[in-house]
């Protein structure tokens, strides 16, 4: 992970979490939000704002290191309407996003 260029600030991060409102898979309102990878690490993905959303610890163990879109429709969510909600968060960020 060393070898990996993370860009994604504090402040980012905490607007990821304000924007999403809880769990970014299953909209849980949990304190303890962690931050997943929809490209997992393992899989070329890094810690940016366009690749991280905020995951409650049962979402994020369970994901593991499937990619978003697999992972979603193996547990039968709504793909669609999260995919078009993250990029609204990431354009409204009005950053440049990055992978």
């Amino acid at each position: 992970m060393a070898k990996v260029e993370h860009d994604l600030t504090d402040d980012q991060w905490a607007a990821l979490i304000a924007a999403w409102g809880g769990c970014a898979y299953c909209g849980a309102d949990d304190a303890r939000l962690q931050k997943d990878c929809m490209l997992p690490i393992s899989r070329g993905g890094r810690y940016t704002l366009v690749n991280v959303v905020p995951a409650c610890r049962s979402c994020n163990a369970s994901k593991c290191n499937a990619e978003v879109t697999t992972w979603m429709r193996r547990k039968k969510l709504d793909e669609q309407a999260f995919l078009v909600r993250q990029a609204e968060i990431v354009r409204s960020a009005d950053m440049e996003p990055r992978i």
